[in-house]
């Protein structure tokens, strides 16, 4: 076995990526991916700190022939615990991702702006039919404004679901631990240093948004006061659902394209040991999405209150983001 095949065994054996060997070698992530490839080898210095690290000979290391052989210990350094297994990225399978990645982001921000603009038509018929303003029935109003709303979230799911079996060949950079081959980590770094501007800016565009969207409620109740025709109230509420469907719109596209290059870099919410937990959320997610869901649509259809349950959303939101917080912090401390 060659040195670079050696060194490969036992950091893989350590369950450290290149960037954590790296640091404790003191060299760049590159010095690694390069001597792992046997494009270069290590001075004699980092032969030692190799030696000492993961605590074998350096013989062991320079010597194709020898078999691991600890230094000065009788148990394996490394506790006789199995091989952490990682999957190689390769330039183009990284390259293909962050592709994909983009249409990917796009394609769940659009599913998510549907789904915020789907009680619109219902608020906006039921209003100004109740208010004489259009001459319709109220069950023409709530049963046009339904189909509405179920074809704009039929859109959304069918875009979720098609986005979701997409990724799923991709599964294995956002779960599983990697090692990204030579080049690719550059790569990546060069791409999210040009992509951070827009990141930034897209980010706290949308966020002001999702801030300001309250404003058309505001100004309806001081031009209009108590006087004023529900109808109105609920077109300011219409622009208010507007403003915050753009405003996550931006939001969940560059969150969604950062966090596939933070996937790569295993970074940020993917790091090793965060790999770990991200998956633990994941029922909880249906099971709360789905309870919200079936409670918004019966509380709408009993009460006929659609201009008013649509608040569910953002506030469920908000609540979700807490629950998560709490049980990772509580799960963190287990």
């Amino acid at each position: 076995m060659i040195l670079a095949d050696k060194i490969i065994e036992l950091r893989k054996r350590a369950g450290w990526s290149q960037e954590e060997l790296a640091e404790k070698l003191d060299v760049s992530r590159q010095s690694i991916s390069k001597w792992e490839s046997a494009q270069s080898v290590p001075d004699m210095n980092k032969i030692i700190k190799l030696s000492e690290l993961f605590g074998v000979s350096t013989d062991y290391l320079l010597k194709d022939n020898l078999e691991l052989e600890p230094v000065g210990q009788t148990d394996d350094p490394f506790g006789n615990e199995p091989y952490i297994s990682t999957k190689s990225v390769t330039m183009e399978e990284a390259s293909s991702f962050l592709d994909f990645r983009n249409t990917f982001a796009s394609r769940i921000a659009i599913g998510v702006m549907l789904c915020i603009l789907s009680p619109i038509a219902i608020m906006l018929l039921c209003s100004a039919a109740d208010d004489g303003i259009i001459r319709i029935s109220d069950p023409a109003a709530t049963g046009i404004g339904l189909l509405y709303m179920f074809i704009l979230i039929g859109s959304a799911v069918a875009l979720f679901v098609i986005s979701g079996i997409a990724n799923s060949r991709y599964e294995y950079i956002e779960k599983e631990m990697i090692d990204t081959m030579y080049g690719v980590d550059g790569m990546v770094r060069e791409r999210r240093d040009r992509f951070k501007g827009i990141f930034s800016t897209q980010l706290t565009v949308g966020i002001v948004m999702c801030v300001i969207s309250a404003i058309p409620i505001f100004v309806a109740l001081i031009i209009l006061g108590d006087d004023g025709k529900d109808f109105y109230y609920c077109v300011a509420v219409a622009v208010l659902l507007l403003l915050v469907a753009i405003g996550v719109f931006l939001i969940v596209r560059v969150s969604v394209i950062w966090g596939g290059m933070q996937m790569l870099l295993e970074e940020g919410s993917y790091t090793r040991d965060q790999k770990a937990e991200n998956g633990k959320n994941d029922p909880i997610a249906g099971v709360y999405w789905g309870l919200v869901t079936a409670g918004y649509l019966a509380y709408s259809f009993i009460t006929g209150k659609w201009d008013r349950s649509w608040i569910v959303w953002p506030v469920a939101g908000v609540l979700y983001g807490a629950l998560v917080t709490i049980l990772h912090a509580v799960r963190s401390k287990a």
